[in-house]
């Protein structure tokens, strides 16, 4: 018995033991996990846990990247960035009472200088809506929780005291409600800062800088920036094109897209078509804020990238030259008493399809573009905001016949050595015998395109048919778009699909580049070098690659790409090239390249306009044996193939030898028939 209750005496001791060395564990694991718990919240975790019992709060905002630059094809500078000064109000330290004491101040410093208003209200009395601001004026009634037909005075009288205006003379009130609303519209926060003003001067930063308590303590603060600065403000600004602030109605579209309301964005040429490489990637900082508003701390937490490096097709001493050519040539022309207003010229690289020119006059430079936008616009006649070389669609004349040529000979509709008689007056119809400007009597095909022979392409041109014309002209870029990345038109290719009715003597006038064909200098350019490369249309592009902001790196690399293929027999191709050179040897081109170092491919023409004297185009490749380069000029109302000649004479000049790129050239002004 003794030894049964022994037993289970030694068994509840053994028991007792183990729960309390359970006990004795547990509690050694509470008092760790105690610690640790303690440690976190007053080491590790403190920072957030004091924020959170004290009301501070973390607020990110935008750092601003640098806009990726603009090269040309070596590398020098087109479009690139100079630092510069904004003024901005930080909300944080903005001071509710005086800040329309503070806008007001601001901008009598700024004078003249611009800064954010986008209130659709006029800026001076009377106070109507602005012009064209259908869009704005909807946005502002919605914000204002005004009925659709509510007026002007309406506006402004809501406006008056949503912004605590009362007592201050009309015009002050309109001042300080315009930059009010615009900081309403952009968001205005902690974490985005608003852009009163942008590129001041450095006096007017220093005396921002030198009166804290009038600005500093009132929110205002100097941010430095990034502003396009172009080293030559004449150079490409077509092609180049535009940048600007976010305007008031493409605001609730791009915000969409992560823009806020500060930043720029291109709005045409490269610097629209390339935005998504140039516009770079905002970096972040952390601002701490106490439950009062006030920043405590700030710490940057992501790096800004800039935008990639765009390096451009362009040659820039090439554009350089064609551009004072190009104004000498108008101006030479004028002197001449003949009055020729505008011309455009393209140059493309026979083998990729790049660009490496292209030329307006009238143009403009970047200064005038943002001091007299104005006058720019309204010049109607001169239209220098306008891209001829690209969009302007141009009776080809002449230049058409090689076009002509390549079909027929294709087609089996004429041969190279095939004679027709030229009796000037073209009597095939009854209707309508339009004549040739000379008399040539028998002439084949060769000295047809040379000595430019109406009644030769009459006769071709019938037994082709405008189907089969289309067809080869269409392979060769002419009427259709050429896929720059630009704004470019279409043109007109002349047939059926232009106009109501076709007649079988609209399609002889459209053989010799009248009716209604009408084309860019870009796809004349295009359709000169698809010749001179043997039939191959390349995608024409400005754009050679783009690389880190830095240039270290290539993000993409632009290769050829084939558009379309003409096909055309060796033979045919052999035979409308020694045309073209028979053109610049011995016929209308003579005088202009008879005794170029450098053998040349072209083909003049003059169109015939309803006003004034008649359009000068002038296409060419050369070097004729290895084609690298292919031009194409017109001059509206130049009259003479020889002043669009010696133009594209200064092209080749500038694009072989650089030493002869300032040269002038006395022959470039002789007439030719």
């Amino acid at each position: 018995m003794r030894s049964k209750m022994r037993t289970e005496e030694l068994k509840i001791k053994k028991r007792d033991k183990r729960r309390t060395l359970i006990m004795y564990v547990a509690t050694v694991l509470a008092f760790v996990l105690f610690l640790f718990r303690g440690f976190d919240v007053q080491i590790v975790s403190s920072a957030r846990y004091i924020g959170q019992a004290d009301g501070l709060s973390k607020i990110i905002a935008p750092i601003k990247a640098s806009r990726g630059e603009i090269l040309d094809y070596y590398g020098r500078p087109i479009a690139t960035n100079r630092e510069g000064y904004n003024i901005t109000f930080n909300y944080a330290s903005i001071s509710k009472t005086t800040i329309n004491d503070t806008i007001l101040s601001l901008i009598k410093l700024l004078g003249s200088h611009e800064w954010k208003d986008d209130l659709p209200l006029e800026k001076k009395a009377p106070y109507t809506f602005t012009k064209d601001s259908e869009v704005s004026v909807k946005r502002l009634l919605s914000t204002l929780d005004l009925a659709h037909y509510a007026t002007a005075d309406n506006c402004f009288d809501a406006l008056v005291e949503r912004y605590s205006l009362e007592g201050r003379s009309t015009d002050e009130q309109r001042l300080i409600m315009g930059v009010r609303y615009t900081m309403e519209r952009a968001g205005f926060s902690v974490s985005v800062p608003f852009t009163f003003a942008e590129d001041v001067s450095s006096k007017i930063m220093t005396v921002i800088s030198e009166n804290t308590a009038v600005y500093g303590e009132n929110g205002v603060q100097i941010e430095i920036a990034s502003f396009r600065e172009y080293d030559n403000a004449s150079v490409a600004p077509h092609i180049i094109g535009t940048v600007s602030p976010i305007y008031a109605e493409d605001w609730d579209k791009l915000k969409e897209k992560g823009y806020s309301y500060n930043d720029k964005v291109g709005r045409s040429g490269i610097e629209k078509a390339c935005e998504e490489d140039l516009r770079g990637e905002d970096g972040e900082i952390t601002y701490t804020v106490d439950s009062k508003g006030k920043i405590l701390s700030s710490k940057v937490t992501k790096e800004p990238v800039p935008g990639h490096t765009v390096r451009l097709t362009i040659d820039k001493s090439v554009q350089i030259a064609a551009q004072n050519a190009l104004k000498d040539t108008i101006r030479q022309l004028n002197k001449d008493k003949i009055y020729a207003r505008a011309g455009a010229a393209v140059a493309l690289n026979v083998k990729t399809g790049g660009v490496l020119a292209a030329v307006n006059y009238p143009t403009y430079t970047y200064e005038q573009y943002k001091n007299n936008y104005k006058s720019l616009v309204s010049d109607t006649v001169g239209r220098p905001l306008f891209d001829r070389a690209f969009s302007g669609a141009y009776p080809p004349g002449s230049t058409f016949k090689p076009a002509v040529a390549s079909a027929a000979l294709q087609e089996g509709v004429i041969t190279s050595d095939e004679t027709i008689t030229c009796l000037r007056k073209y009597k095939y119809f009854a209707d309508y015998q339009p004549n040739c400007m000379h008399l040539h009597g028998g002439i084949t095909l060769i000295p047809a395109l040379s000595k430019s022979c109406n009644y030769y392409f009459f006769e071709t041109g019938r037994r082709l048919g405008i189907t089969k014309m289309n067809e080869y002209c269409k392979k060769m870029g002419l009427g259709v778009k050429t896929g720059v990345e630009i704004s470019e038109s279409a043109g007109t290719l002349a047939g059926p699909e232009s106009r109501d009715e076709w007649y079988e003597g609209y399609t002889i006038s459209a053989a010799i580049g009248q009716s209604d064909n009408a084309f860019t200098p870009l796809q004349l350019a295009t359709y000169t070098a698809t010749i001179a490369n043997g039939g191959v249309r390349y995608k024409t592009t400005l754009i050679d690659k783009v690389m880190s902001y830095s240039q270290d790196t290539v993000i993409k690399k632009s290769t050829p790409v084939v558009a379309d293929t003409v096909k055309l027999d060796e033979k045919v191709i052999d035979t409308v090239k020694r045309g073209m050179l028979s053109v610049t040897e011995d016929g209308t081109g003579s005088r202009v390249f008879g005794d170029y170092p450098i053998t040349v491919g072209g083909k003049t023409g003059t169109a015939q306009t309803t006003k004034g004297a008649d359009h000068t185009v002038f296409i060419a490749f050369a070097p004729y044996d290895n084609p690298e380069i292919a031009v194409a000029v017109i001059i509206e109302h130049g009259r003479y193939s020889s002043y669009s000649g010696g133009l594209l004479k200064a092209i080749f000049n500038a694009y072989f030898f650089t030493e002869l790129k300032n040269q002038t050239d006395s022959p470039a002004y002789q007439i030719l028939s």
